[in-house]
């Protein structure tokens, strides 16, 4: 990786502290902003997107309209068109006004030139490795709790990643989603299972449109091994990555895991031809309760019951979290 891609910790304190990894990539955000047209242009263009408000009466869905996401919204990731196109996520195929920070020798942490979040991470590892978190949780781990003011999170190859060949995480401000605001209440209030084993507590909810499977712990071995236990039990095939997405946050000294096991990569509203057609991918964002609609004809009739359908297609059935749950009876 050539050190021209790197920033330096004294360039990146003109634009804000740096005492932290926290601190660094905020201020790299900023030193992004100013110094790359593009990233400069789409983060002003977020004070313009539209946004719809829906009520499901225990939690909420925000759609929003935001045309700079058409690219991963739309993006071909059928294996042909990965083989036609550069992997975009390469240390040398980044523009030359993209910046990073290296993170455990093993990532750099760069702006997202196409946001949702006031403040958007893309975190590619640095060898060109395809989609697979198994191997990589615990990094997963380690990036949520170094970057304290972020909720890191991975889209499965299938499931939202616009770079399924080139493994990676995201992060965004956190609070930003709308499942972080919920979470305590749904923990509390609709949780369909409960799980207590030591220091790991492991939660299944199912009425939120979608089914989600929650960890919560403050130890970073026994997180790991739950983890592990659930992406066995979902893995279809072997040495195929399972259907999900996941997020991770850091807070008072506890991890909180959410896993988003998936049904399909997209709804059939996509697929659909003419004025019927939504353009729509749902990733870890959209399963997290923001739900990024690029064209504005489709911003405009989405209403309970599209957004209903899409995410019931989406995620997995009532019947098999059920089975799930009785999979984790065996969890010890």
């Amino acid at each position: 990786m050539s050190d021209k891609i790197l920033i330096t910790i004294k360039e990146l304190s003109n634009y804000g502290q740096v005492d932290n990894l926290n601190e660094q990539a905020i201020a790299l955000v900023q030193q992004q902003k100013v110094n790359w047209e593009l990233a400069g242009k789409n983060y002003a263009a977020l004070s313009e997107v539209h946004k719809k408000e829906f009520d499901f009466g225990h939690f909420q869905i925000h759609a929003h309209h935001n045309p700079g996401r058409m690219r991963s919204s739309a993006a071909k990731t059928d294996p042909q068109s990965i083989a036609r196109r550069a992997c975009f996520l390469c240390a040398d195929s980044l523009p030359p006004e993209q910046k990073g920070i290296p993170f455990q020798n093993d990532y750099l942490i760069l702006t997202n030139p196409f946001p949702i979040f006031p403040v958007h991470l893309t975190i590619p590892h640095l060898k060109h490795i395809p989609q697979r978190l198994e191997h990589f949780f615990a990094d997963m781990l380690d990036l949520s709790r170094q970057l304290s003011g972020f909720t890191v999170f991975y889209n499965g190859p299938r499931c939202g990643a616009s770079a399924p060949d080139h493994f990676h995480f995201q992060a965004g401000k956190k609070g930003y989603l709308l499942i972080e605001k919920e979470f305590n209440s749904l923990v509390e209030e609709h949780a369909k299972a409960y799980f207590q084993k030591k220091d790991v507590e492991i939660y299944a909810v199912d009425n939120y449109l979608r089914r989600i499977i929650a960890i919560v712990s403050p130890n970073k071995n026994a997180i790991i091994r739950a983890f592990h236990f659930l992406y066995s039990s979902l893995l279809e095939k072997k040495d195929v990555e399972p259907m999900l997405n996941v997020l991770a946050w850091y807070e008072e000294g506890v991890w909180k895991i959410i896993v988003f096991p998936r049904e399909k990569q997209r709804p059939s509203h996509f697929f659909e031809t003419g004025k019927n057609q939504i353009i729509v991918g749902p990733a870890a964002v959209e399963m997290g309760g923001i739900l990024i609609l690029p064209r504005h004809q489709d911003f405009e009739i989405i209403d309970h019951k599209i957004i209903t359908e899409m995410y019931n297609e989406v995620t997995i059935s009532s019947d098999d979290l059920n089975h799930m749950i009785n999979i984790f009876a065996q969890y010890r």
